[in-house]
């Protein structure tokens, strides 16, 4: 399976550590760009909230066409309960696997 960004592409996104004990959901035009740099923020120790936690696995997206779309839906995920994610994350990934390989 091979996955192509276009031109209007939007993602928004889970990931998570590998302990699974942490999400952070954010939003992107370019999600193996930038599954690279919550890694290389990871590796250079910088000051984030992904780093801190190291959190780099991705478990879950969604694609969207208009960058207004996907930031509302990051800030509605964003809002929600680490079970209701869960949820969320069941419905395109039912066992948690982490999906990196899918952008790499």
């Amino acid at each position: 399976m091979q996955f192509q960004e276009g031109y209007h592409t939007y993602y928004v996104y889970i990931i998570t550590n590998k302990s699974k004990t942490v999400f952070y959901t954010g939003v992107t035009n370019n999600l193996r760009v930038r599954l690279s740099q919550h890694k290389e923020n990871n590796a250079n120790e910088k000051k984030t909230f992904a780093s801190k936690y190291n959190v780099t696995y991705l478990l879950y997206y969604e694609k969207f066409t208009w960058i207004q779309e996907a930031i509302a839906r990051e800030k509605v995920v964003k809002d929600w309960r680490r079970e209701k994610k869960i949820e969320l994350i069941k419905t395109i990934n039912p066992d948690l696997d982490f999906l990196d390989y899918l952008f790499l």
